[in-house]
């Protein structure tokens, strides 16, 4: 009997021949590596995909329209993956006339796409009806080899609903970017990507709702009143935010020369219950918090962290753990870091985690393995330590928090202060992230008399806070917009696609611009509820509620309308787009007095040009990464850009100060390391260094510096 398991990526190929009976004998084809498994008669061999194996691509073209699409090798699509050729060629070739194959992908709907495909197109259609699949959400041996031995069916809604979800996004992506882009050149003959995308534009949409809400608030003043009381309390008035300058001035007039006189203490205390396991969206909240780090940037620490096996299968809704995960057994495991093992030992008996509401069919909620790593980048440490401590605080005690409320009596106005202590730590002391109040208590008792001076500040009251990532997952989250595994990328590529930037998110005039443009023309692009409707109906292909068929149909219907308000609007909204467009690519001003804007060639890459164009013809290169900076040149007054690794700062125009130098001769200044060739100098933006002859074939190069610093060497030598 032979057997073919197809795992997601190689990694988890090698956790997965590890764990199962027999010997693994690790082997190669075209650099591919795969694992074959001799035991009891039975022949298993281990293979793997590199993520997406296929990838969507039109059929056929109908009045500019793609709707027909299909799977084929991502090679063929994207000429960046040719080595995924490879992948396949290795799965074809070691699951020919196999008997049984298992889908050993991990268990969501990207990874269960990911394995149907390559079972389906790699191995053939046949291998379907002889295929099972493993579940698991820890790559531990225990684990894995629990879900080869109790292998379930395939889930083929699951199938159709991730087959579905890819379908949508194509079909809104690539039809509504395209029609957009070619708005813009049949107005302008000009061309600029523009991207749309199903759930990518209504989160723009979010972000700009929130930018004009910003840009369109008026400032209001108001005063606060506060009394300063001896012993270094601050205490408020009970009216808060004062917005009549009267009432301030009439409450300032009596507290004048007046005592503050204790009217009532109140003291409680309240339960400070443990936080709950985490989920993916509460991972890269905690993460941006505490550390800074970008929901992508979590989400990817948190797979690999799952890939080597020390932590569970990070893209889960769950916030519970269930017993089957061992709780005491990975906590004992734990043990073995001394700072974990302080930790553990003060748990109470008997060990029962705190958990959330929010739960998750496919996986328990992230939690660590019991493997403790040795050796990990310090971004990984600190997440796997976040996620260790977050699991052994939810098995902690409640804390308990006293609170005293002081009310006081200043010449008949009532003011008050708080203060706040931990009376018990309780599971605070296993979880390093969150600050404790600690506030002292002032020893007080209601009739006491003390010296107060009243006062107020003046203030104004600010706009709604901008959105930041972590906040925008949340709202996302909050209003069904995209998936667990989808919102941080979604989220990165309006980045990518310049419509937003800094930390704090501000939309640019092209994002706000575009979604102004969309809104007058269609509002279904930017419409949320079309948006989170499709999403409950793909959920429901998961639940068998309606079939993949019927939503792919419905969507086309719904791009159809869409693309047709384009087409009626064509020229206006090509002409606004690409006003819009040249008004937020403006990096500075021209020589000749016009603005010079950032053009982006349709066959990559980008250059700056002149508005002024065909008057002006002045443009400037700009290398690859570059950005524009908005400090201006000392000689010639134009834009410095910063470029390459490490980055480098250099006039946007390379012949800058260098009008009449003489070229340079092909001065030989030594042997290239790398190639044996002449090096010789070169004149580039940020002027001369050595070169090697043989470029582009050999890209060596260095400073005149180390050149000289080298020479030195080899004469010493010599």
């Amino acid at each position: 009997m032979h057997e073919v398991i197809v795992c997601e990526k190689p990694k988890a190929s090698e956790k997965i021949a590890a764990a199962i009976p027999g010997k693994a004998v690790k082997k190669s084809y075209k650099k591919v590596p795969y694992y074959e498994i001799d035991e009891g008669g039975k022949k298993t061999t281990v293979l793997s995909a590199v993520g997406h194996l296929y990838s969507l691509s039109p059929l056929k073209k109908e009045k500019g329209r793609m709707f027909e699409v299909g799977w084929v090798p991502l090679y063929e699509k994207d000429k960046s993956k040719k080595y995924v050729k490879n992948y396949i060629d290795a799965i074809k070739k070691f699951s020919k006339n196999a008997d049984r194959f298992i889908h050993a992908c991990d268990y969501d709907i990207e990874g269960t796409l990911i394995g149907f495909n390559a079972l389906k197109y790699a191995c053939g259609e046949k291998s379907i009806d002889n295929a099972v699949r493993m579940k698991f959400s820890t790559l531990t041996k225990e684990d894995l080899l629990k879900a080869y031995n109790e292998p379930i069916d395939l889930d083929f809604n699951q199938v159709d609903s991730g087959e579905a979800r890819h379908v949508l996004d194509f079909i809104f992506g690539v039809n509504i970017s395209k029609h957009l882009t070619d708005s813009v050149m049949k107005a302008t003959s000009r061309y600029i990507q523009l991207s749309a995308g199903r759930v990518q534009t209504p989160t723009l949409a979010i972000l700009v709702e929130r930018e004009k809400e910003i840009q369109s608030f008026i400032p209001e003043p108001y005063w606060l009143i506060k009394a300063k009381i001896e012993g270094d309390i601050i205490a408020d008035h009970k009216k808060g935010k004062i917005f009549d300058k009267k009432v301030q001035e009439e409450i300032l007039s009596d507290c004048e020369g007046q005592d503050a006189v204790v009217s009532k203490i109140n003291v409680k205390e309240t339960p400070q219950l443990p936080p709950v396991p985490f989920d993916l969206g509460s991972l890269q909240s905690e993460a941006y918090g505490v550390f800074g780090f970008s929901p992508k940037k979590t989400q990817s620490i948190a797979q690999n962290l799952y890939s080597e096996g020390y932590t569970s299968y990070p893209r889960t809704s769950s916030q519970k753990l269930p017993p089957s995960i061992g709780y005491k057994k990975i906590l004992g495991q734990l043990k073995k870091n001394a700072a974990f093992r302080k930790q553990i030992e003060k748990l109470p008996e008997p060990i029962k985690p705190h958990e959330g509401k929010k739960t998750d069919e496919a996986h328990p909620a992230i939690h660590p393995t019991g493997l403790v790593p040795k050796g990990l980048g310090r971004d990984y440490q600190k997440l796997y330590e976040l996620i260790v401590y977050r699991f052994i605080s939810v098995f902690g005690e409640n804390g308990l928090l006293e609170t005293m409320k002081t009310q006081l009596d200043i010449g008949g106005q009532e003011f008050a202060f708080s203060r706040k202590r931990m009376a018990k730590m309780g599971w605070r002391e296993h979880y390093p992230y969150r600050k404790v109040e600690n506030d002292e208590f002032p020893l007080l008792k209601e009739g006491d008399r003390l010296n107060a001076e009243a006062y107020s500040e003046e203030k104004e009251t600010k706009p709604p806070a901008r959105y930041n990532q972590a906040s925008l997952i949340r709202e996302l989250e909050k209003r069904g917009l995209g998936t667990k595994s989808t919102r941080a990328n979604i989220i990165s590529i309006l980045y990518d696609r310049k419509y937003v930037e800094g930390k704090k998110i501000s939309v640019n005039q092209l994002g706000e611009h575009l979604i102004d443009t969309l809104k007058k023309y269609s509002q279904k692009i930017t419409s949320e509820e079309l948006t989170r409707e499709f999403e409950t109906k793909l959920e429901g292909i998961m639940q068998a509620e309606v079939k993949k068929d019927e939503i792919i149909t419905e969507a086309k219907e719904e791009v159809n309308s869409i693309l047709d308000d384009i087409d009626v609007n064509k020229m206006k909204i090509g002409q606004e787009l690409y006003a819009a467009y040249r008004e937020s690519m403006i990096v500075g001003k021209c020589k000749c007095g016009g603005n010079l804007i950032m053009i982006n060639s349709p066959k990559g890459g980008s250059f700056v040009g002149c508005t002024s164009y065909p008057d002006c013809k002045s443009t400037y290169s700009m290398p690859r990464g570059a950005t524009v900076l908005k400090t201006k040149c000392e000689e010639c007054g134009l834009p410095m850009i910063s470029f390459g690794k490490p980055r480098q700062r250099a006039c946007m125009d390379p012949k800058c100060g260098r009008e009449g130098e003489e070229p340079l001769k092909n001065e030989v200044v030594g042997i290239c390391p790398d190639c044996g060739k002449e090096l010789i100098k070169r004149r580039g933006r940020y002027g001369e260094f050595v070169g090697c002859s043989g470029f582009p074939r050999c890209r060596y190069t260095r400073s005149l510096e180390e050149k000289q610093e080298q020479t030195g060497q080899t004469s010493e030598k010599t």
